[in-house]
Order: C-alpha cells, then sequence, then structure tokens
C-alpha cells in the first residue's frame, strides 16, 4: 500500500528548494542539479572518502616511533580536537556560503579587493597541486622493511597507492610470507588502479545518493570488528598493562619526547582529511547552509571518536615489542595475524583493501556539467577527482590546458579530459617511488601543506579581508573569533612541522625536501601569475558568474535556459549580505 504523502511536508519540502535556490542565485550560480543528498548523506560524503580503518592502517607508522600506545591514544584525542576547530571554522563559511566552489570563492569573497585575485590564485595552484598529489599520495603503508619509512613525517601516500600496497599485503599474507613485492610490481599494480578508477569517472553512471548509508554502514562496521573483536581475540603474550599501552612512551627517531609526540599529530590529521568533500555536494544537497556544515563537523567528530577508540584497542592487543611492528612492511596486519591468525586476517584484510578502493570509485556515480564548469555527484570519488573537477569548474582559466580540460564528452556529460589529464600525471609521479624514499615523500608532502594553505587563506580573509561576513544557520557566535585562531595557528605550526626530517642527526640523502617541493610549487605559480603579458594578472579574474539577478522571489523554473556569462570582476563581496 502506498504511503500518502503529508501536504506539510511536501509544502516545507518545496520551501526549502526554493530558499536553497534563492541563496545560490544570490551568490552568482543557477540551480543544475537535483538537491537529492539528505544530512545523513552529506555526511556520508566526508565520512567515507576518510576510510578510516584503512587510513589508521597506514598512519600506524607515524605514531609507534612518536611515543607508541600514549602517542598513537592521547596524541590522537589531542589532535582530533584541534582538527575539529578547523572543521567548525570552514563549516561556518560553508553555512554563509553553501556553493561547491567553497575554499576558491569563500576566498574571493571576503579578502580585500586589492589581493583576492591573487589568493585565488594561490588556492586553485594548492588545490590543483593537491589533486595530482592526492591520487599519488593518501596513505603510506611500506613494501618492504625501511621503505617509505615514517620518519619522514611529511610522507603520506594516496588511496590508490594504498590500495595498491595492501593488494600486495594481502598477497604475502597468502602466501605465507614468501612472496615480497618490489617497487616495479607495487607500481604495476598502482597504475591499473589508477586506470580502472579512470575508467569508472568517465562511464557517467547514475548511482544513487542513497548509496552513501552503504558506505557508511560498511565502514562502521570495520571499525566495529577492530573495536569489539581483536580484543576478543587476541592471545594473553600480546595484551598489554594499562601503564604499557596508555602511559610508557616510546621514542625511536631522537627527537625530544614532546616534539616526538607532536609528530605523532600527523596520523589524525592524514586521517581525518577532506572533510571539506561536503562542501563539493553543496548544490546538491537540500537545506545546504544546513547539511553541509553539519556533514563537516559530524563527520569530523565521528571520525575522531571511533578512531580514538580504535588506536585505544590497538595500543591494548599490539604486544610489547614496538620495533618489530615497526620494522614490519604493515604494523596493522601484524597485529591481526598475531590475533586473528592467518586466515582471519586475510578475510579482514581483503575487506580492508576493498573498502580502500571504494574509497575511490566503487560508488562512482553521475558526472555532469554544472553552472561554472563541471560538477559531480561525489560519492567517494578519488581526492584527485574531486579536486580535479572543482577546480575545472571554479578555476577554470587558471588551470593548464583549460579550455581542452572544459570539454565534456557529447556521449556521457562528463569531463574525460580532465579525468585522464589528472591520471596521467598522478602516474607520472608515482614514478618517484624508482627515485627514493625521500623523492617521493616530498611530492606527497606537498598534497597536506598545500591542503592547509587552501584552508588557511579563507579564514583568515573572513577575519582579517575587511568584507562583511553574515553568517549562516551554522554559527559559532562569540566563540567564532577563538576557534579562528586556533585552526589557522594550528594549521600554520603543523605545516612547518611537515618540513622536518626523520631524525635530528641527519643526512643529506635523509633530508626531508617537501620545502623545496612546496616553495617551488608556490614559487612558480607567482611567476605564471606576474609574467609579463601572458601572466595571470592581466586576465585573472576568479570565479566567473551565472546569475545576473539578485531578485528575492526567482524560483526554480527561472534557471533552466542556457548558462549565463559574466564578467567576474562585477562580482561583489557584497552579495553575502543579500539574504
Amino acid at each position: 500500500m502506498a504511503k500518502s504523502k503529508d501536504p506539510e511536508a511536501q509544502k516545507r519540502k518545496e520551501e526549502i528548494k526554493k530558499a536553497d535556490v534563492r541563496l545560490l542565485a544570490q551568490l552568482g550560480y543557477k540551480q543544475e542539479f537535483k538537491r537529492d543528498f539528505r544530512p545523513l548523506e552529506v555526511f556520508g560524503i566526508a565520512f567515507s572518502i576518510i576510510g578510516l580503518t584503512p587510513s589508521i592502517a597506514s598512519v600506524l607508522f607515524y605514531s609507534l616511533p612518536n611515543g607508541g600506545g600514549p602517542a598513537m591514544v592521547w596524541g590522537w584525542l589531542v589532535a582530533s580536537l584541534l582538527v575539529l576547530c578547523v572543521g567548525m571554522s570552514m563549516a561556518e563559511l560553508a553555512s554563509a556560503m553553501p556553493t561547491s566552489g567553497g575554499l576558491y570563492f569563500w576566498t574571493y569573497t571576503y579578502a580585500s579587493p586589492r589581493w583576492r585575485r591573487l589568493l585565488c590564485w594561490i588556492v586553485g595552484c594548492a588545490l590543483h597541486s593537491i589533486l595530482i598529489n592526492s591520487l599519488a599520495n593518501q596513505f603510506t603503508i611500506r613494501s618492504g622493511k625501511d621503505a617509505n619509512t615514517i620518519g619522514n613525517i611529511a610522507a603520506v601516500a594516496s588511496i590508490d597507492w594504498g590500495c595498491a600496497v595492501q593488494v600486495m599485503a594481502a598477497v604475502t599474507i597468502a602466501s605465507d610470507d614468501t612472496f615480497s613485492p618490489n617497487s616495479a610490481q607495487l607500481f604495476g599494480v598502482y597504475c591499473g588502479i589508477v586506470l580502472s578508477h579512470g575508467v569508472l569517472c568517465c562511464l557517467g553512471t547514475t548511482i544513487l545518493a542513497r548509496l552513501q548509508t552503504v558506505y557508511i554502514i560498511l565502514n562502521v562496521l570495520l571499525c566495529m570488528v577492530v573495536i569489539i573483536i581483536l580484543p576478543i581475540t587476541t592471545p594473553d603474550e600480546f595484551r598489554n598493562t594499562t601503564s604499557f599501552a596508555l602511559w610508557d612512551f616510546t621514542n625511536f627517531n631522537g627527537w625530544p619526547n614532546g616534539f616526538a609526540f607532536i609528530l605523532s599529530f600527523l596520523a589524525p590529521l592524514w586521517t581525518i582529511c577532506s572533510f571539506d568533500s561536503s562542501v563539493h555536494i553543496a548544490e546538491e544537497s537540500s537545506n545546504a547552509a544546513v547539511a553541509v556544515p553539519w556533514g563537516i563537523v559530524n563527520a569530523i567528530s565521528v571520525a575522531g571518536l571511533l578512531g580514538w577508540a580504535i588506536n585505544m584497542v590497538l595500543a591494548f592487543c599490539m604486544g610489547t615489542d614496538l620495533e618489530a611492528l615497526w620494522d614490519s612492511d604493515q604494523p596493522m596486519a601484524l597485529i591481526f595475524l598475531n590475533s586473528f591468525g592467518r586466515k582471519a586476517t586475510l578475510g579482514v584484510w581483503i575487506v580492508v583493501v576493498l573498502v580502500q578502493y571504494m574509497m575511490g570509485s566503487s560508488m562512482v556515480p553521475a558526472v555532469k556539467p554544472s553552472h561554472s564548469a563541471v560538477m559531480v555527484v561525489r560519492l567517494g570519488l578519488p581526492r584527485w577527482l574531486i579536486r580535479s573537477i572543482d577546480n575545472v569548474r571554479s578555476h577554470r582559466s587558471a588551470l593548464p590546458f583549460s579550455g581542452w580540460l572544459y570539454n565534456l564528452s557529447s556521449h556521457t556529460q562528463t569531463p574525460i579530459n580532465s579525468v585522464w589529464y589528472d591520471a596521467l600525471l598522478a602516474i607520472v609521479m608515482g614514478l618517484l617511488v624508482f627515485a627514493g624514499d625521500q623523492a617521493i615523500n616530498a611530492a606527497f608532502a606537498l598534497s597536506v601543506t598545500g591542503l592547509y594553505v587552501a584552508y588557511a587563506i579563507p579564514i583568515v580573509a573572513r577575519f582579517w579581508g575587511g568584507c562583511e561576513f553574515i553568517p549562516g544557520p551554522f554559527y559559532l557566535g562569540p566563540l567564532s573569533g577563538p576557534c579562528a585562531v586556533i585552526s589557522v595557528v594550528f594549521m600554520s605550526v603543523m605545516s612547518i612541522i611537515f618540513l622536518f626530517p626523520t631524525s635530528p642527526t641527519t643526512t643529506v640523502g635523509d633530508m626531508n625536501y617537501t620545502v623545496v617541493v612546496l616553495g617551488g610549487v608556490l614559487f612558480l605559480s607567482l611567476v605564471w601569475y606576474y609574467i609579463p603579458v601572458y601572466g595571470g594578472i592581466y586576465w585573472f579574474t576568479g570565479p566567473v558568474k551565472t546569475v545576473e539577478s539578485s531578485d528575492p522571489n526567482l524560483e526554480l523554473n527561472q534557471f533552466s535556459g542556457a548558462r549565463q556569462q559574466s564578467d567576474s570582476s562585477k562580482f561583489s563581496p557584497s552579495v553575502s549580505s543579500s539574504y
């Protein structure tokens, strides 16, 4: 029997739709997508991309040598709270201006007129560097002893690189440790995963937003396996005392204990990242000014709490030989092996690999053209594609080969050129694995430091850009300023920490060259901007509006026509106060 529709509920739903469209029009854009994403699914976008258990499987390399159990437990807790401050500051911006342009759009809106174009350029270049690095670096999982060492705190591996190494780890477990992959084999698997994601992203499939619920369930179930089953199955010889798990500080790298403890913050920072992905579907979310900011905050909060519980369990079930764990190919796999046995570990590890791959593209949905360029309904898409699509959408005039990248397939209505452009660059960057640990680690660290540059600029611009900020439904009130200060200081300090080498006693070959890579990217982006005649300063104008009218009576059907073009230089930050 069909359910009768509540007239009042339907009326409320239509009012929300109209309010969403009006707000978007006041920001300068027309509505082009169905707003199908419910609050739970908006949360699911960020939570599924975090991929908690596979992420923690890699970040053990950062916490084990920089404190052991105390770093895993208390370092995670403290850093998660600080990341939550960053998320809340971003959530305020998302609530005030729920547009998919996100960081780029906010920077232009709130920065002073003198600096807004340059700051937008820097944010766009920082995000573009992230989109290339992010496919090649999200999770750091060593293929063998001393490979991609945790000591280099700036190293990050990608979703696809992590998936490739996890696949090989499963092979190693299945072979009873008789197989050990080399760099060429890892790179081959990595290329296969990148190419498979590229193909899936070009198909223009139409998987519905409802599948986000499946993502949430699978991620939570995998967390529960660790939190509930691992303590039950761990033999007594691997069970640790409270004193050892929570208070015995282990330091393998030689830095002072306090500094080593700060280095361990990199574990939650790299795990709980890309929470801004909820912003990328702001124009596909119902009641976006509420759903998007709470999606960000809830994703960070749930990931922080579940991650803390997982780290707590691991600290009590990992045994006392931390050096053996650190020297192993995969610490979490060894912990599972000690507790579950080989067959059960292989079964659980296969699920970890599947979840890791799902984070990349198992639910690749429709990729569609947007008001400025292209948009995507992002159901756990690879980070590089999310960044790619949004950069082409908002920053297309500043990207290399932007005209070619902007082209959409007439068959699938997907940005095929953009997808393969970034896939190719990601594969090229993966070749750095053959150049040595520090070379590839420096490139990987750029994705994290660049992300913090992109996060910090709009937060700073909001308070010091001189433009009026009209808060949305999510607003911290008097705590807004202190939260922003904590967020910016935290990101700035950690970005500097990323530049330190593994050990205070290091050699030229063991140095962390992240500062060279990051400095080089920022320097070249400024050269590109200021170069005579051809530089961005002569033609780059920032976000391109597609709606000129700010009539508060604009309705849904007024945005069904062709996309309007306008001079973005006419865009004023005063639009933020029009609602």
